[in-house]
């Protein structure tokens, strides 16, 4: 909204510094002071709500310590991290770009899926929450959204050509969309680690022959879909021990911002010779947000929490994730940029698999941790809550830096 307004009073009445709003790092500097000043100033008041309407967690005992402490903290503090990303976008964003559209479309879909969860948990006194068919349904649906704006919607594009006779400063290469030329729609994905790291889903489909562009769809959806649908519960599960979640994520989610950036700048992605993307750099903005609300949350998340963010944030958080990571066309780095999701999700897989495996060979069911998801062996084994929370958080770091190191390293 203060785009669009600082843009018409620039245009009409000439307003001096009017024109500063027309700049992503601004915009996106701005996002991310918002955000963090709602999230920590009204995030206070988002709590003693949720503790007068009784949004206590109801903590199963498994045996940790400090669970009976934690029982009766307020939960769906995921809300926080809705409102104070928003609030923000809304506010700072171009709300007719593309990328923007679909950001916060996933964060609201996946909230109302988190926010369910939640309250059947609270209100319905059901321990279970959601269903879990209907968790996947929100996910798939999401899914097939995604895809389906990646693939059909005219303004999803990449550019092939390097040379542009306009020499491009961030004003123009973000806000002069008619100086582009040769922009094409395509399902190029870059791998990571490779010198010509750009890959097309298309030609997967390549046995239709001739009608290869056509079918490419019926791959592509379903690899979105899956990314969404893994991604968002390889958060959930990570949502169990004070601010691993939320700091994990603001890691990840710089690390994005990063090739965001990039991605959508002409000049930075010539240079480094990354796949250019129009429109794109303004998801830096939403971004921004985005990790400000993430660090203003785990101003209260943060051992001992006093919030607890729930279904609401962490499958919002997941959704959000995977779908910047899709739109970045950086979705196959995710199992190195989330690792940290990749391994507590590995290891509840491992876990459940070689139990059911073994009660069936053996007789009896034997576990491989001493509990999943991982941070819950790590507890089981004596560390404190904070020092697991750090030392993933530091891996998290390194994971971030190395896939940082993409953008060169081929």
């Amino acid at each position: 909204m203060l785009y669009y307004l600082f843009e018409y009073l620039e245009k009409e009445f000439q307003l001096t510094g009017a024109s500063v709003f027309q700049f992503i790092t601004f915009r996106a500097a701005l996002a991310i002071i918002l955000s963090l000043l709602f999230s920590t100033i009204f995030g206070k008041k988002i709590i003693r709500l949720l503790q007068k309407k009784q949004v206590g967690e109801s903590v199963r005992d498994l045996g940790l310590d400090g669970q009976v402490e934690k029982a009766g903290t307020p939960t769906m503090g995921g809300l926080i991290i809705i409102f104070s990303t928003l609030i923000p976008v809304l506010l700072l964003a171009k709300l007719d770009n593309i990328y923007v559209i679909l950001l916060i479309v996933t964060t609201v879909w996946m909230g109302l899926v988190g926010f369910a969860d939640d309250y059947i948990k609270v209100f319905k006194k059901d321990k279970a929450g959601l269903s879990g068919k209907f968790k996947v349904l929100g996910q798939v649906g999401l899914g097939v959204f995604v895809g389906s704006i990646m693939y059909f919607h005219p303004h999803v594009t990449i550019r092939q050509e390097k040379t542009n006779p306009v020499y491009e400063t961030e004003r123009i290469t973000q806000n002069s969309e008619a100086e582009f030329r040769a922009e094409e729609q395509s399902l190029k994905t870059t791998i990571p680690f490779v010198k010509d790291n750009e890959f097309d889903y298309a030609q997967i489909t390549s046995w239709f022959g001739d009608a290869t562009g056509k079918y490419a769809w019926l791959i592509f959806i379903p690899i979105v879909i899956f990314i969404v649908t893994a991604v968002s519960n390889g958060a959930n599960l990570t949502d169990g021990i004070d601010g691993l979640a939320a700091g994990s994520s603001a890691i990840i989610v710089f690390a994005l911002a990063i090739f965001a950036f990039i991605s959508g700048n002409f000049v930075f992605s010539d240079y480094l010779n990354v796949m250019f993307i129009p429109r794109l750099g303004e998801l830096v903005v939403f971004i921004a947000a985005f990790v400000g609300a993430l660090i203003g949350f785990l101003w209260y998340n943060t051992y001992p929490a006093q919030v607890f963010m729930g279904d609401t944030g962490s499958l919002t958080i997941g959704g959000v994730i995977a779908v910047i990571a899709i739109a970045v066309r950086k979705e196959l780095l995710i199992p190195l940029l989330c690792g940290i999701f990749f391994a507590e999700s590995l290891s509840v897989i491992l876990q459940v698999t070689w139990f059911k495996y073994t009660k069936k060979k053996l007789g009896e069911g034997r576990r491989i941790f001493k509990m999943a998801p991982l941070h819950h062996h790590y507890q089981k084994g004596g560390y404190h809550e904070s020092k697991i929370v750090t030392r993933f958080w530091i891996v998290g770091i390194l994971l971030a830096i190395l896939s940082i190191v993409t953008l060169k390293l081929r």
